[in-house]
């Protein structure tokens, strides 16, 4: 059964007339985005300290946001987590996920940095791995800096930036800088979108086939990138040595059992790897709180896994 709060929302969209994604151009399906936040998320928490900061990429600046949680002491070095927000590559910044980062600095204890990587279709693959990359090894670098403690960081995101998160994980072992977690939210393992839940949730449930395509269209259009690793984790052919993971998925999710596939994969390969699926929800709860309130129990425990992870 759909969660009754997630088809109330569902419902009260195509009330308002909310264009379905692969209708818009990038540009203005961006601005749908943010202001969608009002209809899905509660007012911002307060939280101890957000400082706006840049690093060097690839091509040029990245933004970033970090968050430091309530009653954490100025001086305190903190364990971090690397955050990057989803929207098919194609859409989301700094400001669409500010409410999760905040709870979530909140509620795991840590330093926050999300990432405002570039997009596509202005920038396709592999720009937003790139960029990814660039902010994580700009954090470790400057940790002193930052109050963090380089040994306990962590990377995360939710939907194309949970793809986006288990590639850095990857790349960082490769590197001989491991991270210490990676919380990975509904992720998109495989860009081929072959499993059986593409069929099954194909349509009306907020992530569609349609916008899929069309997300994957703006970011890799050339299917003979689709196995690259960097694209699709999943086909990644070593997974052994990586970092302890929390996958989350939703039952009525297009991307669940590829979701699923990853975390039986990262197990397989003998890493510390814990799964839950929300079987009554959709692609996107994890970060709709005020509209969908079992989403709050995702965060939680996402925080938790986070506080047992970094100490």
């Amino acid at each position: 059964m759909l969660d009754p709060r997630a088809r109330a929302l569902i419902d009260r969209m195509i009330e308002l007339g909310i264009p379905p994604s692969h209708t818009l151009p990038p540009v203005e399906l961006r601005r749908f985005y943010r202001e969608r936040g009002a209809l899905t998320q509660p007012d911002k928490p307060e939280v101890g300290e957000v400082r706006e900061l840049s690093a060097p990429g690839p091509a040029g600046a990245i933004a970033l946001r970090l968050y430091r949680p309530l009653g954490a002491a100025p001086a305190a070095v903190l364990p971090l987590l690397v955050y990057v927000h989803g929207g098919g590559w194609t859409i989301g910044d700094l400001e669409t996920h500010d409410v999760p980062c905040r709870q979530l600095a909140n509620g795991a204890g840590c330093a926050v940095l999300a990432v405002d990587y570039r997009l596509g279709p202005e920038h396709r693959f592999p720009a937003a791995v790139d960029d990814t990359l660039a902010a994580v090894r700009w954090a470790r670098a400057n940790a002193a800096e930052l109050r963090i403690d380089a040994a306990r960081i962590a990377v995360g995101g939710d939907s194309a930036g949970g793809n986006l998160a288990a590639v850095a994980a990857i790349a960082e072992r490769d590197a001989g800088t491991p991270l210490a977690f990676q919380l990975l939210i509904y992720p998109a393992t495989d860009m081929r979108a072959v499993a059986e839940s593409h069929r099954t949730n194909a349509q009306g449930y907020l992530l569609t086939a349609d916008s899929i395509r069309y997300y994957r269209g703006h970011y890799i259009p050339d299917d003979t990138q689709w196995s690259d690793w960097r694209a699709s984790p999943l086909l990644a052919k070593d997974l052994t040595r990586l970092p302890p993971a929390l996958v989350i998925t939703a039952g009525f999710d297009p991307l669940r059992d590829e979701g699923r596939q990853y975390a039986d994969a990262l197990s397989k390969a003998g890493n510390a790897c814990e799964y839950v699926c929300f079987e009554r929800q959709v692609h996107g709860f994890f970060a709709m709180t005020q509209a969908i309130p079992e989403g709050e129990m995702a965060v939680a425990l996402a925080c938790a896994a986070l506080r047992r992870a970094l100490g």
